[in-house]
């Protein structure tokens, strides 16, 4: 191969060998600057602007359906949410509550019968145990592992054998006469009083955070799919009027079925939503509230009951010591504290009452709690006089005399009853609030579509004039 000459001087050399006054090369543009003049130059012709409003409409329109979609599918979601998971999950964890109470209570009962204990009695127990067993594995099913409702649910599965523990065993002493069933059955209830209840209530509590999360997720306005959708018809509007100025022509057909698709899902929108959100909102005051204030009526009733019953187990044997000095008997000061509670919640449920159905059980049972309150005065005056066993007579009945016993049942019978009629008032509300927004997310969805494609077609007629 012929040897190349060597080139004289280095690069500064070779630079002077090019003429003065030649331009440099010109750098390389990148794409995007190149995609804004082409930008810029079509906005200078007509149907370069007709293309660039089609695209902007077409997007306007997608992105307010599709928010529209968004927002509203989470709406839905959550109300579907108040009425089939977290308000049945707050009562479920209510009645963990009461099934447990009331097992704490037909304890007691049984113990104060003697050794041999009523079968009815029993029959009861046996009952609110298995339904607080079974109310735990459904609330287990239903929460998140390692969830604080989670942990407390666990903690209830692991006390309730040890209840059951200290219960068998003070049957077992109380149907030989040893006093020690005594001690037992205050063992039990302290447990069931300091670890279950308290326990039961933070789940209960927890449930109605859920609740009202639930509630606070269905009900706000979805103000930026409402926004976009006025941007939209404004958009639109504004398209037609200058396509009126520009060909003097009224409709393009089009851009007016893309308004009137739009206008539909604005519509859609506002109005479905404002009906969910009376309904939910209804839901909740004639029906939450009512069912929160019913259940701490009945669990304030049972929590009375029992407090009576230990009050002739223990004998004196438990006091406490009052602000003025003076010395008490513990769950008989207990009592009093319960039905005080009651008769602030039956107040207050009668009140939250909207109908007849619903104020009639708080009545009845407002009027059975003060005959109870007057049996009760009855047996504590027999106690303090040495009767001991006219006292027993007056709390679990005898032949001759009314129990306070019956006054408790009767007043949860009505509890009960008040409780049935709120939860189908809840329901009802509901469930009208959550079929409001039935259908709106797909068909929003589907609209936008149809309105985009319209606001595309409508400006490709446009377009086809200038070819």
């Amino acid at each position: 191969m012929p040897a190349v000459p060597p080139q004289a001087g280095g690069p500064a050399a070779q630079a002077a060998l090019v003429p003065q006054g030649h331009p440099a090369a010109a750098p390389r543009r990148t794409a995007f600057a190149e995609g804004v003049d082409r930008l810029r130059a079509a906005a200078t012709t007509e149907p370069g602007r007709l293309r660039i409003i089609g695209a902007v409409l077409a997007l306007l329109v997608v992105a307010f359906g599709a928010v529209t979609a968004w927002q509203m599918s989470d709406r839905s979601t959550a109300a579907d949410d108040v009425l089939h998971r977290s308000q049945p999950l707050s009562a479920g964890a209510a009645d963990i509550y009461r099934s447990l109470a009331d097992a704490n209570t037909a304890a007691a009962s049984g113990f104060l019968s003697g050794g041999q204990e009523p079968p009815a009695t029993t029959r009861r127990y046996e009952k609110d145990i298995q339904t607080a067993a079974v109310g735990l594995v459904t609330a287990a099913a239903s929460t998140e592992p390692g969830s604080p409702s989670a942990q407390t649910v666990a903690k209830l599965n692991k006390l309730l054998p040890e209840y059951k523990g200290l219960i068998e065993r003070a049957r077992a002493n109380n149907r030989q006469g040893f006093p020690v069933g005594g001690a037992y059955l205050r063992a039990a209830n302290e447990k069931m009083q300091q670890e279950m209840l308290p326990a039961a209530q933070d789940l209960y509590t927890k449930e109605n955070q859920r609740l009202a999360s639930d509630y606070g997720n269905a009900t706000p306005y979805p103000w930026f799919a409402i926004a976009l959708g006025v941007v939209a018809l404004a958009a639109l509007g504004w398209a037609q009027r200058r396509h009126y100025l520009r060909t003097n022509r009224l409709l393009n057909h089009g851009l007016v079925a893309a308004t009137t698709a739009s206008a539909i899902v604005l519509l859609w929108l506002v109005v479905g939503h404002s009906v969910a959100r009376a309904g939910l909102n209804s839901s909740y005051d004639h029906g939450i509230r009512s069912l929160n204030v019913l259940h701490d009526a009945r669990i304030a009733s049972l929590n009375a009951r029992g407090n009576e019953n230990l009050t002739l187990v223990s004998r004196g044997a438990e006091t406490k010591k009052l602000s003025d000095g003076t010395i008490e008997d513990a769950y008989d000061y207990a009592f009093k504290q319960d039905m005080k509670t009651l008769s602030t919640g039956l107040a207050k449920a009668e009140s939250l009452a909207d109908d007849k159905a619903g104020k009639q059980p708080v009545k009845d049972a407002t009027g059975q709690m003060k005959v109870w309150q007057q049996r009760h005065q009855q047996a504590r005056t027999a106690d303090d006089d040495g009767n001991y066993q006219a006292a027993l007579d007056k709390i679990i009945g005898s032949r001759t005399d009314q129990p306070t016993g019956e006054c408790f049942d009767n007043v949860d019978a009505n509890l009960a009853k008040a409780l049935d009629h709120e939860e189908s008032q809840f329901e009802q509300a509901a469930g009208d609030g959550r079929d409001a927004m039935t259908g709106l997310p797909v068909g929003a969805a589907v609209l936008a579509v149809l309105g985009a494609s319209g606001a595309v077609l409508g400006i490709g007629r446009r377009l086809s004039e200038y070819r």
